[in-house]
């Protein structure tokens, strides 16, 4: 998950560079959703594993 956040996130920098603005903003949304998703997934983790010893 944290893969796609980061393929995402240079594929907007990529367009950016290069001036596609869309795409840009599309492809930094993603990754930020993808971002906060592998976040919330981690806590979860860390919190299930605490429970379970």
């Amino acid at each position: 998950m944290l893969g796609w956040a980061l393929t995402f996130l240079v594929i907007a920098l990529i367009a950016a560079v290069f001036g596609f603005g869309g795409i840009a903003s599309a492809s930094a949304g993603i990754a930020q959703i993808l971002f906060f998703i592998f976040l919330v997934m981690f806590v979860a983790a860390l919190i299930f594993r605490a429970i379970r010893g």
